[in-house]
């Protein structure tokens, strides 16, 4: 059974705020689904922007065969530094596994997917939402009936 080192925060990613427990839970249970040995989770710091814990589990990656997030939203904002990271995991045959999302880093195709996951996700605030669209079609409606 291939060991993998849990990671979660201990601060909100994405404006998204889970307990712990509940990351190391999901993250124990997609192990158990996907034949995985789950070791104890690296929590990163409370500090924005922070992935020191990241970084000595990136280091650490010749004790395990892979690492275990709890969503691919944990990795750094920066597309430049995920690519970094992509690559560790691609060049170093090691496994790299977003529990919440169900998705698993095996090649360049994988890292693609979550890159277009993360443009979408980063998106979002600067889409119309119902209520903007409500409004719109009212307006619309409004000008076509005068």
């Amino acid at each position: 059974m291939k060991k993998v080192r849990g990671y979660i925060f201990s601060r909100p990613f994405m404006d998204e705020r889970v307990p712990q427990h509940v990351q190391n839970q999901v993250i124990r249970d997609y192990c158990k689904r996907n034949q995985l040995e789950f070791l104890l989770s690296s929590t990163e710091y409370a500090m924005p922007d922070c992935d020191f814990m990241l970084e000595q589990v990136l280091d650490n990656l010749d004790t395990v065969s892979g690492i275990v997030a709890y969503s691919l939203f944990q990795l750094p904002k920066k597309k430049a530094r995920r690519r970094v990271i992509y690559e560790k995991f691609t060049n170093g045959k090691k496994s790299l596994h977003f529990a919440v999302e169900g998705l698993k880093v095996k090649n360049k195709e994988d890292c693609e997917r979550i890159e277009m996951l993360w443009n979408i996700r980063l998106t979002l605030p600067y889409c119309a939402n119902a209520q903007d669209i409500n409004i719109g079609v009212k307006t619309f409606l409004k000008n076509v009936v005068q």
